[in-house]
């Protein structure tokens, strides 16, 4: 018995000294580390990644850019049932601990000594939030202590509910999704609290695997580990039986869902990502800044579609191109020699109904490898790419990426898909769908939602665009730069600078007006030759249509587009007077062409700068700058950016107020607010203002903050024309579509909007630009390589289509504006062949405007209505 105490004793000693040498190790890494370890009630302030999101100005989403799809939630928004799961999954006494779970941590250090291997770190939630905010994610026993010190430090601070808070918004869920808010959305495109007991379980499954073991990446592995985590669940008593069970049945209906967006804008939100790097590096992707544009969603959706509809209008007329590629038939693969021989795709002759159909066709082993080619090829304006499977006499059945087969029929495209010869000539039409595809060729696909039905189509080889913008201070309304921004990222809309053609007459009979024309004035469309030194031969301009009609009035000249007439009317006006003073119009005069091709339209300029131009025609000659950025907003919802743009305010006749704030020139030409941030609460609660009052008595910064500008807050558009030649050429372009090259916009049943059609030589661009009180808009059609459109792809044709489709939603609803006839204006009864005023009794006579200094001199033979209201009806009716 004696013989054992010693050794009793010294095993005491023993272990007294290794738990003494323990507690001195752990106290001076404690006194090493501690002072290392960062301030826990920065958490509290700190900024989560969040991307940059771009909104219409409806608030409505169009794009988000940054590596992290992030979109913070409070604690008290986090459904229940996600609770359960996550702690089920992850730390199920989390409320119990005070940041470290020492079973967990046991657990941990049994894994490591048993087997060798690390299986888990034992880390809580609470441990997790501090990796994840402050330390690395490299196992390092340096790093888990620090991890452990963090996570007590966090405990004693910061309450539990704000613990998960911060944990379910930091946490990596896989496919760029971070926070549980930004993975419903990417795994099933939908709100949080609209998801299923079994989906809530499959994202509290994710932080364990977020890459490896998604229901995406590995759904097998991802339903395992939800099926486990529902288990834990109903062991903790979280649910029950009969919920346990019918979540075990669900199936796995996560997929890849991209951003919700609701407006299809990208080249607009590209303008918009490049001016908030712009305005604020590179931090713009990361700092939750939200940027709410001028553009009206619907007016943009109308847009998008009118573009792609006119192009594949305009593409059809022109004959099918035939394939984009053959694929391989299997029977051409190298494969295994003793496998027997190779099934290839039936074709047939017959139109039997008993043939084969899409369910009967034996082509499995080739239908795989069709469907990964086809999966690689990127699907533009919503035009699938297809296999075609089977032919038969009048139809085809085609395979798509997804692995269904469809059926097109004769009246599918197939009738009219005349070859494509060149741009002015197309092939007989084709009797049978083999003398239009072969097996194997890959070709275009569209898809009729409403019908449900599939038709033979392809990708054109043309390109358009669309801007849209509000004359009363130039906020771009809508814009679309191309068929599709996958395709190609140009932006013709901004960057494209082509010849306007006619399309830039209007600008140079403004000139005229001013300088002593009137829409009456006899000029001659006869054959005229220059010679000009420039040039190396003779010029000899011609219209249209080849043809001369002579002598005509100015206002027939501008409707029917005379070339000719624009010519003489430019030289004798002088190229020096019209020129001086576009730059009201926003072109650049030294850039213009300093000749008589000016008349033509032969200066590059872009569709946003002649919309521009036409928004001066529109307001009635007030100067604005296009912009697109109405405000920037950081993640705390204050104002870090706000356009001011000038704007036209005709009731206004006081100078502004002096509550408007002090302004700074922005790049994109408008003004921005330079204010301290302020909010609504922040003024409210410092008695610096009834908010309960009259809301348009306040200062501007609050009305601005209200969101109840008035165009008198705002700083003035500079008058730059006068208001009756302004009328004067408003009532020439409106006989442009009701007489003239714009005819068909007649089918708008409007009478309020005017435009004008261009085209260029050899119809290498095709434009329409008009406009009403509320909107102007400019298209565009052309090939980007400069190459002919085809005969009789003028703009009236080309171009136009595009506009009525768009215009048709833009004026939806909307009153007719009705522009004011200014004094100085005199309506006089005159001779058409001549201009000069009529005789008495003239059965041709028409009534025309005239400023009052211009009219035809008063004889005794003649008469004159002077009164801008008198015989309204009678004017508007022979004018147009």
């Amino acid at each position: 018995m004696t013989s054992k105490k010693p050794i009793i004793v010294a095993t005491l000693w023993l272990i007294l000294a290794g738990t003494g040498s323990a507690l001195c190790l752990l106290a001076g890494m404690y006194l090493y580390l501690s002072p290392q370890l960062p301030s826990v009630g920065s958490l509290r302030e700190v900024k989560l990644q969040t991307p940059l999101r771009v909104y219409s100005a409806d608030g409505k989403l169009m794009a988000e850019f940054g590596e992290k799809r992030r979109t913070p939630i409070r604690f008290e928004n986090i459904p229940t049932t996600y609770i359960d799961a996550l702690l089920a999954a992850e730390d199920d006494d989390f409320f119990e601990h005070h940041g470290v779970s020492i079973k967990g941590l046991a657990r941990a250090a049994t894994q490591l000594i048993l087997t060798g291997r690390r299986a888990s770190g034992g880390s809580t939630i609470t441990m997790q939030v501090a990796r994840n905010y402050y330390l690395s994610r490299r196992k390092t026993f340096a790093r888990k202590f620090n991890e452990i010190l963090l996570a007590l430090r966090i405990e004693q601070e910061l309450s539990k509910e704000e613990i998960l808070e911060l944990y379910v918004n930091i946490i990596f869920l896989g496919n760029r999704a971070y926070g549980i808010h930004a993975a419903s959305q990417v795994y099933y495109g939908k709100p949080l609290n609209q998801l299923s007991l079994a989906q809530f379980a499959m994202l509290a499954g994710l932080p364990k695997g977020p890459s490896t073991m998604n229901p995406i990446a590995n759904p097998s592995r991802a339903l395992q580990r939800r099926n486990w985590i529902l288990g834990r669940m109903l062991s903790l008593e979280k649910i029950d039986q009969s919920a346990h069970d019918l979540a075990i049945i669900e199936p796995v209906t996560a997929q890849y869902h991209g951003s919700n967006v609701d407006v299809q804008a990208p080249y607009i939100s590209e303008m918009a990502r490049s001016k908030a790097i712009e305005l604020f590096g590179l931090e713009a992707y990361t700092e939750g800044y939200r940027v709410y544009t001028t553009i009206d969603s619907e007016m943009q959706n109308s847009a998008h579609h009118a573009v792609v509809n006119g192009l594949r209008t305009y593409d059809a007329r022109h004959g099918f191109r035939g394939p984009e590629q053959t694929l391989t038939l299997l029977a051409e693969m190298p494969g295994d020699k003793d496998s027997g021989p190779q099934a290839t795709p039936a074709q047939t002759d017959t139109n039997d109904e008993e043939s084969a159909t899409a369910t009967d066709i034996n082509f499995q082993p080739l239908a795989e490898a069709w469907q990964s080619s086809l999966s690689a090829i990127p699907i533009y304006g919503n035009l699938l790419p297809a296999a075609v499977a089977l032919i038969r006499e009048q139809s085809f059945i085609a395979l798509l990426a997804s692995g269904q087969t469809v059926e097109i029929t004769w009246e599918q495209g197939l009738s009219t898909a005349k070859p494509h010869i060149n741009e002015n000539v197309v092939g007989a039409a084709p009797k049978t769908a083999s003398n239009i595809v072969s097996v194997g060729d890959v070709i275009r696909l569209a898809y009729d939602e409403e019908k449900d039905t599939y038709a033979l189509s392809q990708v054109p080889t043309a390109q358009a665009a669309l801007v849209a913008l509000k004359p009363q201070n130039g906020a771009i309304l809508s814009l679309v730069g191309g068929f599709d921004f996958r395709q190609s990222h140009f932006n013709r809309a901004t960057q494209a600078e082509r010849q306007p053609g006619s399309n830039f007459k209007p600008f140079v009979y403004t000139a005229a007006l001013e300088n002593g024309m009137t829409p009456a004035s006899i000029i001659n469309d006869a054959p005229i030759d220059f010679f000009d030194e420039t040039l190396e031969d003779t010029w000899r301009p011609k219209n249209s249509d080849g043809k001369f009609l002579g002598p005509m009035r100015l206002r027939e000249a501008l409707y029917r587009s005379r070339n000719l007439v624009s010519i003489r009317v430019l030289r004798e006006v002088g190229i020096g007077n019209t020129i001086r003073g576009m730059s009201r119009y926003g072109f650049n005069e030294k850039e213009l062409s300093h000749d008589l091709t000016l008349a033509l339209g032969s200066h590059g300029l872009t569709p946003v700068s002649v919309a521009t131009g036409y928004a001066v025609l529109a307001n009635g000659g007030y100067q604005v700058q296009p912009y697109l950025i109405e405000r920037i907003l950081d993640n705390d919802g204050k104002r870090v950016y706000e356009s001011l743009p000038a704007t036209v305010c005709d009731p206004c006749e006081q100078p502004p107020t002096t509550n408007t704030p002090a302004l700074g020139a922005s790049a994109d030409g408008t003004q921005s607010l330079e204010e301290p941030h302020q909010t609504l609460d922040s003024l409210a609660d410092a008695g610096s203002y009834d908010l309960q009052g009259d809301p348009f008595e306040l200062p501007f910064s609050i009305k601005s903050l209200l969101g109840i500008l008035e165009p008198q807050d705002y700083p003035r558009a500079e008058k730059v024309l006068d208001d009756r030649v302004s009328y004067l050429i408003d009532s020439m372009l409106k006989d442009v579509i009701r007489r003239g090259t714009g005819t068909r916009a007649k089918s708008l049943g409007r009478s309020d909007i005017a435009g004008k059609t261009g085209t260029t030589n050899d119809q290498v661009d095709a434009w329409f630009s008009g406009y009403n009180g509320d909107v102007v808009a400019t298209t565009w059609v052309g090939f980007d390589q400069n190459t002919p459109l085809g005969r009789s792809e003028y703009g009236g044709r080309a171009a136009l289509p595009i506009w009525i489709e768009f215009m048709e939603t833009a004026l939806k609803g909307r009153p007719e504006t009705r522009r004011v006839q200014p004094p100085g204006i005199v309506t006089v009864r005159i001779d058409p062949e001549t201009g000069e005023r009529a005789k008495p009794g003239d059965p041709d006579a028409v009534f025309e405007y005239f400023r009052s200094e211009n009219a035809p001199q008063e004889t005794a033979n003649s008469s004159t209505i002077n009164s801008p209201y008198e015989n309204e009806e009678r004017i508007t009716e022979d004018i147009f």
